[in-house]
């Protein structure tokens, strides 16, 4: 049976599942732990945050790869129920921004058709003389999908929030004309519960790496 609409929900107005996919050292869980302080499990880097966007309350349920992807390991199961996805590559890396075509290819044939996308290029706040992927082209390749793009910095917080929030908004936009449409009011809304079924809740840990 499907789950309960999710604004019939108390605590919350929709719950939105995200994701945080690119190469190992690109910083996504710095990305995650300056938005939320995050907690580990077994596989993956979990946190749940609420954030108020238009008069809703939106929960988001953000997971992390936990350096999985250094062993291509990622599964379909971690895609499941994924309503957003950020695609993240360290501008200072130009081989990491090179990776970004593969993940799609890879969130192709393991996320649903109508997840949405954004592309993030962190570690913003380097010098210049060490940049490798200049931000023009980072537009471009968003441009090229059709999808949106930040420059970020877990360091210094720059754009860390308007992320999160940009693609929330428009995961909360999709939802809602969804919802109003009659023959697809049994939407499945990701289950709260679903990160402790995935592992066991470990030791939190400080570590920013990626």
């Amino acid at each position: 049976m499907a789950a309960p609409p999710a604004r019939a929900r108390a605590d919350y107005d929709y719950l939105i599942k995200l994701l945080l996919i690119g190469d190992s050292g690109v910083g996504k869980s710095c990305l995650l732990l300056r938005f939320s302080d995050g907690s580990f499990t077994t596989s993956f880097i979990t946190t749940i945050g609420t954030i108020e966007l238009d008069g809703k309350r939106i929960k988001l349920q953000i997971w992390d790869t936990a350096g999985q992807e250094r062993f291509r390991t990622i599964t379909t199961a971690y895609y499941r129920g994924a309503m957003g996805i950020l695609l993240v590559y360290d501008v200072t890396d130009e081989s990491s921004f090179n990776n970004i075509r593969n993940w799609i290819r890879n969130i192709e044939q393991h996320a649903s058709d109508n997840v949405n996308k954004i592309l993030v290029g962190n570690k913003a706040d380097m010098d210049e003389s060490k940049r490798a992927v200049p931000t023009a082209k980072g537009q471009a390749l968003a441009d090229e999908y059709g999808i949106k793009f930040f420059e970020t910095s877990a360091k210094t917080n720059l754009n860390v929030e308007q992320v999160f929030f940009s693609i929330a908004r428009d995961i909360k936009q999709r939802l809602a004309e969804t919802d109003s449409k009659p023959e697809d009011r049994t939407i499945k809304i990701n289950k709260p519960d679903q990160a402790s079924a995935e592992g066991t809740a470990a030791p939190r840990s400080a570590c920013c790496g990626s």
